[in-house]
């Protein structure tokens, strides 16, 4: 009966192999081996009958001439057919049969010479001895079963007969060696039985334990292949990618072979995601990603998805020129895919791509630094209106390394005092009073040198900072100017990635709550830039300000594509109209398109303040176009809290006479 592991091996390899499918098979795998077991125990053999010559003196030594000989001559010619048969490559069933003759051949060689003997006492006892080749036969050897009970039989048939033909022996001695011969028999045959099935089951184990190797070896190729592998592309992961840029890296270490990083993003496609659906994205980017893998492979380049909907090229550059072609051919192609996106904020109803392109230089020290420059070039064509390609200029101070001393500084603006708040006065026409500031952020280099901050915002949303940024200022504004009662009401400017940050609502509660402050005098600017999409994630957040109180404000309306959008997704309680629709009052045009705006916001019911009031004349239009709210150079520059009060600043109960 098979054992569990055995039953085990034929469960596991059942489906595939029938019984008959797995004896063959066992067949073929153990001929080699067979044949050279038994070519070991016939050498063996033969020196063992040999061997036993020195009997043959002791006992029948008058006819010991005759066994010698007959031994000699079974002994060498058994192995001259045994080596015969294996330099012509028998198979190992022939081999056996030869092996089985050659046993036999040598009992009975040995029964015909040895009868001759005049020791008929000892002889009588001696032919027991007939057993030792049948025991041979079943132990000795790895016979198939069949051919060992063959054997067996013939062995025992043999004796049986000797028996019978050897006058001198009593009856009852024929009949105890004949019952000893059969128990020989059938015991040996019984234990050979045994140890072929074993060695079946041996086989069956070592091969289970080899199909189980062969599978583990491919599930770790598989699990290589998928640790390596985009689900979703079937493109290299970020992993994969990283090991490539390991590579390269190598390469132009050792070779200085240059290469360019080509980052591509595409565009607008977080609101692709929220206007057509998850599954809908996907199929978007796998049919991208299988354009960029056409493109990436006619030019030799290695593709990958590094990570949402951005995609990297490592390729190969002779010179920068032919990586800025391929980024060239990326974006036509893409264009020319033509997949519909008619939810975006810019004009253009098609899936588009921005890509940043960087390059090996004598001054690239890191592979990480190739990355980086192809991140912050990337960063610039999407600021620049994406759809569009930025070779990575160290000239330029949009991608200059001031962007990593920016961001090195931001990580430490806040511990050194770096970073500090300035507010500029919202002032009420009609009433001629402050009805609040807005909070502005500054820093400062080490070095003292003042940054712009339009240079270093972008970095800090870029970088993260612009999370830890903004709750110090809102906590500052709260601690000093909300909770002091120098003004009523502040703003201050919050970035998407803020909102989309969990947490953020209840950082904005606990801060309230720790300086005793309403959260009707905190309010909240959003920009309506390009660069906020219509989020669900910034929707929930903002209710959940509006729950505490806060005032939400949307800012610099009618500069971006998706202000009416925000206006029917959010109540805001101000609209801020971006100042170029004020400094284009110059001409009618332009004062018809202001009232058109100022007449559909009162529509809408929200309070409406002009930014960029700068000149008395500018102050006159807005009182004749009867805005209350406004704010510019010419109402008050940004200034700190302490300063408020100065000159810098128009006293709050001060409004100029018109």
């Amino acid at each position: 009966m098979m054992h569990v592991l055995a039953e085990t091996a034929v469960a596991t390899i059942g489906p595939t192999l029938s019984p008959e499918q797995l004896h063959r098979l066992y067949k073929q795998k153990s001929e080699s081996g067979r044949k050279s077991a038994t070519r070991n125990g016939l050498w063996i053999a033969v020196a063992a009958y040999l061997a036993y010559s020195f009997t043959d003196y002791l006992f029948i030594g008058d006819v010991v001439r005759y066994t010698i000989a007959g031994r000699l001559a079974v002994g060498a010619g058994a192995l001259c057919v045994l080596e015969l048969l294996l330099y012509r490559k028998a198979k190992a069933d022939t081999v056996d049969m030869a092996a089985a003759v050659s046993v036999l051949a040598a009992y009975l060689v040995w029964l015909l010479t040895a009868q001759m003997t005049t020791v008929t006492d000892a002889f009588s006892y001696y032919m027991v001895f007939g057993s030792i080749f049948m025991m041979s036969v079943n132990l000795f050897f790895s016979f198939r079963f069949p051919l060992a009970l063959a054997a067996s039989v013939t062995n025992m048939l043999i004796f049986i007969g000797a028996l019978c033909l050897f006058a001198p022996m009593l009856l009852l001695h024929k009949l105890i060696l004949g019952a000893f011969c059969i128990s020989c028999f059938i015991f040996t045959s019984y234990v050979n039985l045994q140890l072929n099935r074993e060695r079946y089951k041996v086989f069956l184990n070592a091969l289970e334990a080899s199909l189980q190797q062969a599978a583990a070896d491919e599930r770790g190729k598989a699990l290589l292949h998928l640790s390596n592998t985009d689900s979703l592309t079937g493109l290299e992961n970020r992993r994969a990618i990283d090991q490539r840029l390991r590579d390269y890296w190598q390469g132009w270490q050792d070779h200085k072979a240059p290469f360019a990083v080509l980052l591509i993003d595409v565009d607008y496609f977080k609101h692709y995601n929220d206007c057509y659906g998850h599954q809908e994205g996907d199929r978007c980017l796998v049919a991208v990603s299988q354009l960029l893998q056409s493109v990436a492979s006619s030019w030799g380049s290695i593709i990958g998805r590094y990570g949402g909907e951005e995609f990297i090229v490592i390729t190969p550059m002779p010179n920068w020129e032919r990586a800025t072609e391929l980024a060239e051919a990326i974006c036509a192609d893409v264009r020319a895919l033509a997949w519909p996106h008619e939810h975006r904020r810019d004009g253009t109803a098609v899936i588009t791509v921005s890509v940043g392109v960087s390059y090996t230089r004598d001054e690239t020290k890191q592979v990480d630094k190739v990355v980086h420059e192809a991140d912050r070039a990337l960063y610039a064509a999407k600021a620049t209106g994406r759809n569009t390609l930025v070779v990575f200029d160290p000239e330029d101070p949009q991608t200059s390394d001031d962007s990593e001393d920016i961001a090195a500084t931001l990580k430490i603006a806040i511990e050194h005092g770096l970073v500090s708040l300035v507010y500029q006065p919202i002032r009420n026409i009609q009433t001629g009073k402050t009805d609040g500031v807005e909070a502005l952020m500054r820093l400062r280099m080490l070095d003292g040198t003042q940054v712009s901050p339009a240079k270093f915002i972008p970095v800090a949303e870029r970088t993260g900072s612009i999370v830890e940024l903004g709750r110090w200022a809102i906590r500052t504004v709260c601690r000093d100017l909300l909770a002091t009662g120098l003004v009523q009401v502040a703003s201050v400017n919050v970035s998407p990635i803020e909102l989309k940050m969990p947490g953020f609502a209840s950082y904005v509660a606990a801060t309230l709550a720790e300086f005793g402050v309403t959260g009707a005098r905190l309010a909240f600017e959003i920009t309506e830039g390009v660069e906020l999409e219509i989020d669900q994630t910034v929707v929930h957040c903002i209710s959940d300000l509006r729950k505490l109180g806060a005032q939400v404000w949307l800012d610099d309306f009618g500069t971006g594509f998706a202000g009416l959008s925000w206006l029917r997704l959010i109540e805001f309680d101000t609209v801020k109209i971006d100042r170029s629709f004020l400094h284009d009052c110059n001409t009618e045009k332009g004062k018809r398109m202001l009232l058109d705006i100022i007449s559909l916001l009162r529509n809408r019911g929200v309070r409406i303040l002009i930014e960029g009031v700068e000149t008395i004349e500018h102050q006159r239009l807005m009182q004749q176009y009867g805005i209350n709210q406004i704010q510019g150079y010419y109402i008050g520059r940004p200034a700190p809290a302490a300063q408020l009060e100065s000159d810098n600043v128009l006293p709050f109960g001060l409004v100029r006479k018109v």
